[in-house]
């Protein structure tokens, strides 16, 4: 039985954040299973005019092994005033067993408050940002992602395709990881303490 992967979007979301994590779990058919789901579900388009057909999240089946991507973009600032969307986004989180944000969407996890207490990541241009809207979270600036538990939280849209390719290498070992690296051509910082951009945006 194949590991699902739930890749939810928004309108709007940030097209490398899904889509890095989701073409490296793509080489690993056998493994896993990728699906997309919104709130309501249906065509669910970003900034840049991609646009996802999707299930609705009460389409969602979790498991002992399921997977949750959670990616960002601007508009997840705007996400934190929708509750039904963050109550969902909770249940959801909480249901699965390993939920990885990328870029600011560790920010729509924390406002739900699971990430209360534990270490996490976010986009380093909007880092400040974020730790104003939830200072009970352990928001770490040098990190290019980290790990507490089940949550694997991501810097920047790139640094998902780093995080996936570590949460790879814990689950499926360093020779599948770097299997995957080399297929999709990838240049792979699996050092999370390499955060070239965090001098630059965060003091």
């Amino acid at each position: 039985m194949r590991i699902p992967v739930n890749a939810i979007v928004f309108e709007d979301f940030e097209t490398l954040d899904i889509m890095g994590p989701v073409e490296l779990f793509g080489l690993l058919q056998a493994h896993y299973q990728v699906q997309f789901y919104s709130l309501n579900g249906g065509l669910v388009s970003n900034k840049h005019g991609v646009c996802i057909q999707t299930q609705a999240f009460s389409e969602i089946e979790t498991n002992a092994q399921s997977i949750l991507l959670v990616p960002g973009g601007i508009v997840t600032f705007e996400l934190m005033n929708n509750q039904q969307f963050l109550d969902e986004l909770k249940t959801l989180a909480t249901q699965s067993a390993h939920v990885l944000t990328i870029c600011t969407g560790s920010s729509l996890v924390a406002a739900t408050g699971l990430l209360n207490s534990l270490k996490a990541t976010s986009n380093k241009m909007a880092f400040e940002f974020v730790q104003k809207l939830n200072d009970q979270v352990l928001w770490q600036a040098q990190a290019r992602w980290v790990i507490d538990g089940k949550f694997y939280t991501s810097s920047g849209v790139s640094a998902g395709m780093d995080m996936t390719l570590a949460f790879i290498h814990n689950t499926q070992g360093e020779q599948v990881a770097q299997l995957c690296a080399e297929e999709a051509e990838y240049i792979w910082n699996s050092n999370p303490k390499i955060d070239p951009f965090c001098k630059a945006k965060v003091d």
